[in-house]
């Protein structure tokens, strides 16, 4: 479980997808799926900060709507989020499972691409970046899977082509976004601490060590190694189901 979430930790530190080690992890160790997707969110948490703080160089303002101003709205739909995961029967979301990661794997493989043939026929304004920020906050507290990715997708239909401003606040607003889902976990009692504790420290080395060496290694080979993972785990939970 420790180098499951080292490598999650690595992996959202420079393209996302952490959840798709971690997850599985916890649910063939044999934690129930909704709290094994609370436990993966709650161990996945530090390392999102790691990361962000090993970017805080990075860090640039969009034109026309600030970071700060997402911050408020990635905790709202967080909390959303949150609160739906646990109103979800154990049942319904062990049979929704397999579609959310269906939904993360398309993409992560593909929401670049998307968001740059939809930024020739489409430019969002402050109001709807804002808007879209809210619903992608709400999958992430729910889920989160390529949460990081579908964010940069949406700021790149807002004009937004710094690729290194874009990967330092994916990191932080999807830590951000997380942080109300976890507290909400924490009170659930859907937390499994043994586990949890585990992955988390190795999820903090992992996301410093990714963001730090990550910058070193070809974009497109962390990708391709990536994508071909989440593809495999996709599978193997609708052949489980």
């Amino acid at each position: 479980m420790a180098a499951a979430s080292f490598l999650a930790g690595a992996m959202n530190a420079v393209a996302g997808g952490g959840s798709f080690v971690t997850f599985p992890a916890l649910v063939w160790s044999g934690v129930p799926s909704v709290a094994a997707n609370a436990s993966s969110s709650v161990a996945l948490f530090p390392g999102s900060f790691a990361s962000a703080w090993a970017y805080r160089d990075d860090f640039r303002s969009f034109e026309g709507v600030s970071v700060r101003a997402l911050l408020p709205v990635s905790l709202a739909g967080g909390l959303t989020g949150a609160m739906l995961l646990l109103l979800t029967p154990q049942a319904t979301f062990d049979a929704v499972i397999p579609w959310l990661l269906l939904l993360g794997t398309l993409a992560f493989a593909f929401g670049q691409q998307a968001g740059a043939r939809l930024r020739q026929f489409i430019r969002i304004g402050p109001a709807l970046l804002l808007g879209g920020q809210f619903l992608l906050s709400i999958y992430g507290g729910y889920f989160g899977g390529a949460v990081g990715l579908m964010m940069m997708a949406v700021w790149s239909l807002f004009g937004v082509s710094d690729l290194r401003a874009m990967n330092a606040a994916k990191t932080l607003l999807v830590g951000v976004t997380n942080t109300v889902a976890v507290a909400c976990f924490i009170v659930a009692g859907e937390v499994w601490w043994a586990q949890t504790l585990l992955m988390a420290l190795g999820a903090v080395a992992g996301g410093y060590v990714g963001a730090r060496v990550g910058r070193r290694i070809p974009p497109a080979r962390l990708r391709l190694g990536i994508m071909a993972f989440n593809v495999a785990m996709t599978a193997a939970f609708f052949l489980r189901t």
